[in-house]
């Protein structure tokens, strides 16, 4: 398990120990979660940074690779890392396990724009 799955659980445990508990197997829900924010963050991370400036000093664009990397970490806590908002599921939710909405509709959204980058390429 990565750090942002340690990251996830330990919030999950503290914001909603009945869905903690209702898990499975929390070590591969974690590990998963972990998997898929550190994509996330990686994606984001380049996309945020953007590209070098011409003249960028070397401690300028460390700030600004660092200050993207936070950028990105925060998306990604809040979009997949985070429990849901409430200790109670809704009726509509099938397992106490499912990250969410947010997850499925980011990875629909990163699978759609690979897709389109294939495309262009």
């Amino acid at each position: 398990m990565n750090r942002y799955g340690r990251q996830a659980e330990t919030m999950w445990k503290q914001a909603c120990p009945g869905r903690y508990a209702a898990l499975e197997d929390p070590e591969a829900f974690f590990t998963g979660l972990g998997k898929l924010a550190m994509e996330m963050v990686l994606d984001l991370e380049v996309k945020i940074a953007g590209p070098d400036v011409p003249g960028e000093a070397y401690l300028e664009k460390v700030g600004r690779l660092n200050a993207a990397r936070n950028q990105a970490e925060e998306v990604a806590r809040a979009e997949i890392l985070a429990p849901p908002e409430t200790e109670e599921p809704d009726e509509e939710d099938e397992d106490p396990g499912d990250p969410g909405s947010n997850l499925l509709a980011w990875i629909n959204r990163h699978e759609h724009q690979s897709s389109q980058e294939d495309e262009l390429d």
